[in-house]
């Protein structure tokens, strides 16, 4: 049947309907479905044109496919209805990939071309974002580690730099990684990476082999542990078990025998394990049931069990102790806040190697049951210096058996009358936070010159350590604590000698409502207001979030996952009205809610600063909205400022070789 003028004529105005955008995919699959199948269309030259040059070029390249030669694959990006890659197959260039993100004409094509050019292959892909790098796997000796080598050409014409620039971190990145494994250095791996053969064959015990890997993670296992695999370095008949588990509580993981290579060889020769796998327990697991440990742990261990073994025998489980010395209980109480809480006083093993002090310590603990046994905080007895003086006093008083009465005996049985020392932070995770106060040391130095007070907020209380460290510590500090539960209070003020004054007050309430209250009165003040706010307190707050969440379900220890919601920190960012330094504890052991909550203070705040524990869980972020108040371009003199002003030890320097610049 003939086609009409009138219909072609309307045929061809709806194909150059379709050439009014040439970046829709929408546009070109009308383009080629009007066309209709079977029909080639060259836009910028005819084979005939393109032969001899092409074929030339094509032929000088590794012998080409006529010269005995291995052929160059051809890619041809926006391949359209060209007849360019038909003709360069028919040529004996087999290798030839076509791309084009039109699904109706690769459709078309594929017919066209399947049976008689069955090598060729065809692609819908966008030529802007394609993935046409090629990682070629060579089978190894499992154990040996070899760096991955890169054939990436960059000086080609037509290469893309940003695709190739991303290949080339990326392999830099696992080679780092690679040549660290290989020389020995401690690499961090998980349970899955040793099932998969990173360090062999875990079925044969391999003289010598010692690596560092994580136990267990969420929703495999009740905790995640530091864990270090050891196969004997010496063969012998003298084994007592094919595999043992050693565990090692927080209070020793620092000791030498634990910590170090050349210790961890002794534990295994007195252990006399062929294999050894020694787990090191941190902040998360103090105080917890020692029996429901080893049973999160049996089922993690029995994957690390080298084969063979005799019939039915079990892993063992072995201890270096708790490292506790003498407990006593001095409160159990439950609140309908904060659940269960311990108050205990604890010696704990001396592990020092000088012995020339033979006093040994005696530590306060208060313990929130609700988090797997949290020790919440630490604080330091010592000997009441004005006690001896009284106690002359109270043997001439009427009074006196009641005051003995007070009396405790002290760790070597002898009584004597404790007292907390406010000058100890037992937590080092508070130290990181006194430490990362050198962010703002300028304006902290500043108002102590000036005598003026600088607004200090922290939201939760516990035994009111940090609080009553910070009060004797920087005198200049207007403190003001923020606490949900009463009772903890209670406890703080009767076991741990909190107290409070004009420098240091506590309000009891909702932390995020208390600092939302604040910001809502912020935004609604008047420039004159702020200024005059800003004039009285020395431009610059400080607000430090350090409480611990009962919800397990959120991945996150420290804090409770409302105090990292976007409107909390968006509340925080008005609080601090543009001047100040916003301090938050965060605990979690998923890598992915860490990631979340450190991309949420980014998008908050214009400067983020991390200082991460090694030994424990613990990372300290410090995030600020603006640098009015930032120490960042001098931070040796930063940290100098601070110390000087620092009325009790604190080894700022160590911390902050530590800190981390995140934003």
């Amino acid at each position: 049947m003939a086609t009409t003028p009138a219909a072609a004529a309307a045929g061809g105005a709806a194909i150059l309907d379709t050439l009014g955008d040439f970046t829709s995919r929408e546009n070109w699959d009308k383009f080629f479905a009007l066309r209709g199948t079977g029909d080639s269309f060259e836009w910028y030259a005819e084979w005939d044109d393109l032969r001899a040059p092409l074929l030339s070029l094509l032929h000088g390249r590794d012998g080409g496919a006529e010269g005995g030669g291995r052929a160059p694959e051809i890619l041809v990006p926006g391949c359209g209805s060209s007849v360019l890659s038909e003709r360069l197959y028919d040529a004996g260039f087999r290798r030839v990939t076509n791309v084009d993100f039109s699904r109706v004409l690769v459709a078309d094509m594929l017919r066209r071309h399947a049976r008689a050019r069955p090598e060729m292959r065809w692609r819908v892909m966008d030529m802007t974002d394609m993935q046409t790098f090629m990682v070629v796997m060579v089978k190894g000796k499992m154990g040996v580690v070899h760096p991955i080598q890169s054939l990436l050409d960059q000086s080609g014409k037509f290469c893309n730099m940003k695709q190739a620039n991303d290949v080339i971190h990326s392999l830099e990145k696992e080679n780092t990684i690679r040549e660290s494994y290989s020389s020995g250095v401690d690499v961090t791996l998980s349970l899955r990476d040793l099932q998969l053969g990173a360090v062999g064959d875990l079925k044969v015990i391999i003289p010598g082999r010692r690596r560092m890997f994580i136990l267990g993670d969420q929703g495999n296992s009740l905790y995640c542990y530091k864990a270090v695999l050891l196969d004997a370095r010496k063969r012998t008949e003298t084994f007592v078990y094919h595999c043992g588990v050693f565990i090692v509580p927080k209070v020793r993981a620092h000791e030498w025998l634990f910590a170090s290579e050349e210790g961890q060889w002794h534990v295994v020769e007195s252990a006399k394990a062929a294999r050894l796998i020694m787990v090191f327990l941190d902040s998360r697991h103090a105080n917890a049931d020692m029996d429901v440990i080893k049973n999160d742990l049996s089922p993690l261990v029995k994957d690390l069990e080298p084969g063979n073994p005799e019939e039915e025998a079990r892993i063992p489980f072995m201890m270096a102790g708790d490292g506790v010395k003498q407990r006593e209980i001095l409160q159990e109480v439950t609140s309908e806040i904060t659940g269960p809480m311990v108050v205990e006083d604890v010696v704990y093993e001396n592990s020092d190697e000088d012995q020339s002090s033979m006093t040994e310590k005696m530590f306060r603990r208060l313990i929130f049951k609700r988090n797997s046994g949290l020790v919440q905080s630490e604080a330091l007895l010592v000997k009441d210096s004005t006690s001896d003086k009284a106690d002359e006093n109270n043997k001439k008083s009427p009074s006196a058996s009641k005051k003995r009465r007070n009396q405790k005996k002290g760790p070597s049985g002898s009584k004597t009358v404790l007292r907390i020392d406010h000058s100890y932070l037992g937590s080092s995770y508070h130290s990181s936070i006194i430490s990362g106060l050198s962010l703002i040391a300028s304006a902290l130095d500043s108002a102590a010159v000036a005598g003026t007070k600088v607004s200090t907020t922290v939201i939760g209380l516990g035994a009111g350590t940090l609080p009553m460290f910070l009060r004797g510590c920087l005198p200049f500090l207007d403190i003001k604590v923020v606490e949900l539960d009463p009772l903890v209070e209670e406890v703080a003020k009767k076991y741990f000698g909190f107290s409070t004054d004009e420098q240091l007050q506590v309000h009891l309430g909702d932390g995020i409502k208390f600092i939302d209250d604040i910001a809502v009165a912020n935004s609604g003040a008047t420039t004159q207001q702020l200024m005059s706010i800003g004039n009285e307190n020395n431009a610059v707050k400080i607000l430090i979030v350090d409480v611990d969440s009962s919800d397990g379900s959120s991945g996150l220890s420290c804090p409770h996952a409302n105090f990292v919601e976007d409107s909390f920190l968006l509340a925080v960012k008005k609080f601090l009205d543009e001047g100040g330094l916003f301090i938050i504890n965060l605990v979690s052991r998923s890598s992915a809610v860490r990631e979340m909550v450190v991309s949420r203070l980014k998008a908050a705040f214009e400067h983020l600063y991390s200082l991460h524990l090694e030994e424990d869980l613990n990372e300290v972020l410090f995030a600020t909205p603006s640098e009015r108040c930032l120490d960042n371009s001098n931070m040796d003199e930063a940290v100098a400022k601070l110390k000087a002003m620092l009325k009790f030890p604190v080894n700022v320097e160590s911390d902050m070789k530590k800190l981390q610049k995140l934003q």
